[in-house]
């Protein structure tokens, strides 16, 4: 087993042990994955784990990315324009023009709320594994 899988399995895990009826929330971002790269969306590639999750949950099939992975990050984490996030383009390093330009921070700013901060305020244990791009 990968260490992917074995993150997957150990988020999946702990989220069973609420004790109430909330939904269990799995956020799964890959990047450069199209969106039939995965059975569920009908790809010829086999990925019964992930299908199974998206059969048995609810699936986003209308997100709009952005060019590249941290603006998309932000957006999805934030809700949010990228560039009201404070991730106007990628990396920290923004350049002479941009310094101290708001929305070209570099890092998700104190402008937005992001998803696991509103869920940890709901009573949700929030756990992230893997890249995080986001400052």
């Amino acid at each position: 087993m990968d260490r992917f899988t074995l993150a997957l399995a150990a988020l999946f895990l702990s989220a069973i042990s609420f004790a109430d009826n909330r939904p269990n929330i799995l956020l799964i971002v890959a990047d450069d994955l199209g969106y039939a790269d995965i059975g569920a969306f009908g790809s010829d590639i086999r990925t019964p784990t992930i299908d199974a999750l998206a059969q048995s949950g609810i699936t986003f099939t209308r997100f709009h990315t952005a060019s590249s992975c941290a603006p998309s990050r932000a957006m999805l984490m934030s809700g949010n324009n990228n560039h009201v996030a404070g991730v106007a383009r990628q990396g920290i390093h923004q350049g002479r023009i941009t310094e101290g330009l708001s929305g070209y921070e570099g890092h998700l700013s104190d402008r937005i709320a992001t998803l696991p901060h509103v869920l940890r305020n709901a009573g949700y244990r929030t756990y992230m594994a893997g890249k995080w791009h986001l400052g």
